[in-house]
């Protein structure tokens, strides 16, 4: 459904990403996991341009993809998240709305899960938040500072995006006043992700989509 195209950070710098174009005018940053931008986040990206939004997933990794866990730890270990969020996902979000999306969203999985979180605090163009068990260093990002709404999906048996922090999270959230919708799966990290069996759960999945797709429908 989608294709590869180019578009240019605030930098200047031209980065990659994959686009999935829907006919209306709402659109939405889709962020991936550690693993790189593989079949599996293009494949995000494409259900959500079905669902009537046209979704970018810009490729933080200038190409590099990987199944392995070692190496998608060194590859995420090395991003400038700040960077990368400040720089490839807000030149994502401005190729967006300089396309004719009034609106634009941002989601991500796990490390674009947390990327997400601190899109939501420092990109301006990013106008809701859709974060899946992902939560940044408290030095990337502050969540009150966070100015648009926000909704969280957590699994119950995460170790590394853990329940205690999702709840941490949430107080920041509610002790900032910031809008926000926190959902809890009885699944482990990943669950939204169909390529990986020992992980994924199909109707959390299900449910999770259902209700991201109806949140930015109600923000964007």
């Amino acid at each position: 459904m989608g294709e590869m195209i180019s578009f240019s950070n605030p930098e200047g710098k031209t980065c990659a990403g994959y686009l999935a174009k829907s006919s209306g005018q709402r659109a939405v940053v889709i962020l991936q996991e550690w693993w790189g931008l593989n079949d599996q986040i293009k494949g995000v990206a494409d259900r959500y341009a079905a669902a009537g939004f046209t979704a970018l997933a810009p490729d933080l990794y200038d190409g590099r993809v990987t199944a392995e866990e070692d190496e998608a730890s060194h590859m995420m270990s090395g991003l400038d998240w700040v960077g990368a969020t400040e720089q490839d996902v807000r030149g994502a979000a401005q190729y967006l709305k300089s396309n004719g999306n009034a609106t634009v969203g941002v989601l991500g999985f796990c490390m674009g899960g947390a990327l997400t979180i601190i899109a939501c605090a420092k990109v301006p163009e990013v106008d809701a938040g859709v974060c899946y068990y992902g939560i940044p260093p408290a030095e990337a990002a502050d969540p009150a500072n966070i100015r648009v709404p926000l909704q969280g999906h957590f699994a119950d048996r995460d170790d590394w995006c853990t329940p205690a922090a999702a709840d941490a999270l949430e107080a920041q959230l509610k002790g900032a006043g910031v809008t926000h919708d926190f959902y809890r799966y009885a699944c482990q990290h990943g669950f939204f992700n169909e390529v990986r069996p020992r992980v994924y759960d199909a109707a959390a999945a299900a449910l999770a989509f259902d209700r991201s797709v109806e949140f930015l429908g109600k923000h964007l």
